[in-house]
């Protein structure tokens, strides 16, 4: 599991715990041969939490579909896939990205809704630093990412 990854897993729970709302944030422990759709899961009785993340840490001011992105065995991109997943079992879809800067410069991470994902997909768009600002912040503190709400600007 990423780094990453495990920040989001800590944010979501850390998230629940502050706003008394039952639910739970998870990484599924990814096997050679299985196929893992998605990096974190996230249960709920309350429909608005019940999300699937796909977490993406990149040295870019921008997200490649082709660059970030993987295609399967069967040529399927993994966009595709993850559109599917979510589909199949009802869960509302997100993007976790981290722009990671380095030379003591700090990271910022956002949640992007995964309609918009797919709107960029279909456009051959890549997710730029700026397009992600316009979504979900999650803020920095000692503890690790912040969020503060699920909702877009």
């Amino acid at each position: 599991m990423s780094d990453f990854e495990r920040e989001i897993v800590h944010c979501l729970n850390r998230f629940f715990k502050i706003h008394h709302i039952q639910g739970f944030a998870y990484r599924l422990k990814q096997h050679k041969f299985s196929s893992q759709y998605v990096d974190v899961l996230v249960d709920s009785l309350n429909p608005s939490y019940y999300m699937a993340i796909e977490c993406k840490s990149i040295l870019d001011k921008k997200l490649y579909f082709t660059q970030h992105f993987h295609t399967d065995r069967k040529s399927v991109h993994q966009v595709d896939a993850i559109s599917d997943f979510l589909k199949k079992t009802g869960r509302t879809g997100f993007l976790a990205i981290e722009f990671r800067f380095g030379a003591g410069k700090a990271n910022e991470a956002y949640l992007i809704p995964w309609t918009r994902v797919i709107e960029h997909f279909e456009l051959n768009r890549g997710i730029s630093i700026d397009d992600a600002r316009n979504c979900i912040r999650l803020a920095r503190s000692r503890e690790g990412y912040l969020l503060e709400t699920l909702y877009a600007k």
